[in-house]
């Protein structure tokens, strides 16, 4: 890193585009994609609405940005939990990478729901964000990388194994979550397992962080843990 690199400049640069990102995220929670006004964060901020264009493309460049820090800390989280379970069996490491997604969603209410919640409108999000958004969901992939998947869930490992025959970035991907799986039956297996976990992980935690289930008198986590052991279930987790 070079002095300009690392001097005051750069440092006051990165700051602001903190300050200017925390500042968009409130405004994007309080009233959705409307909301983020590059006018008014400048005001906030004391700064002129020109100048924000010197720390941001434009609004999109604004949201990819909160994007990207939304998935990569994600994906950080569960690749810690991942690493912290490697020596347990993957019924116990499936078990701990959903409570960790819970966790991280319920500290995190807006991050995840900006990159999990309704797609915002007139927005679409650079190629590199799907590359973040497999980065997260990787430690998923890897724990049915060895699943016995029963036949319940046969049709979604059909269509899982279709897609990766038919998609080389996609089969990459899988393989290197699960260390060799490839195409075919195993990656098949791995994916479906993954994208199911995703779905019934994300709608009880998704009810969850939107105030579904205050009235209910019932701890979510116990709905994620009988969703998670159905899961272990139908693919054979041992």
């Amino acid at each position: 890193m070079t002095q300009a690199e690392g001097g005051p400049r750069a440092r006051y640069r990165e700051q602001t585009r903190g300050e200017i990102k925390q500042i968009a995220m409130r405004q994007l929670a309080e009233g959705g994609v409307d909301a983020v006004a590059f006018t008014r964060i400048a005001k906030e901020l004391g700064l002129s609405g020109p100048a924000l264009y010197r720390y941001f493309a434009g609004r999109d460049d604004l949201l990819s940005a909160l994007i990207r820090d939304a998935y990569d800390d994600a994906a950080a989280t569960f690749a810690r939990i991942a690493e912290a379970s490697a020596n347990l069996t993957p019924r116990e490491r499936l078990h701990a990478l959903a409570r960790e997604y819970r966790d991280w969603a319920v500290a995190e209410p807006r991050r995840y729901m900006l990159i999990m919640g309704s797609p915002l409108p007139g927005y679409a999000a650079p190629p590199d964000t799907l590359v973040r958004a497999r980065d997260a969901l990787a430690p998923f992939v890897e724990v049915f990388r060895d699943a016995r998947p029963s036949e319940a869930v046969l049709p979604v490992v059909r269509q899982m194994e279709t897609w990766t025959a038919g998609d080389p970035e996609a089969a990459e991907w899988v393989e290197r979550c699960t260390a060799g799986a490839g195409t075919g039956v195993r990656a098949g297996t791995a994916l479906a397992g993954a994208v199911l976990t995703w779905t019934r992980v994300h709608g009880v935690v998704s009810l969850e962080v939107v105030g579904q289930f205050a009235t209910m008198g019932h701890d979510p986590g116990t709905l994620l843990e009988a969703e998670t052991t159905t899961l272990a279930d139908a693919f054979g987790l041992a």
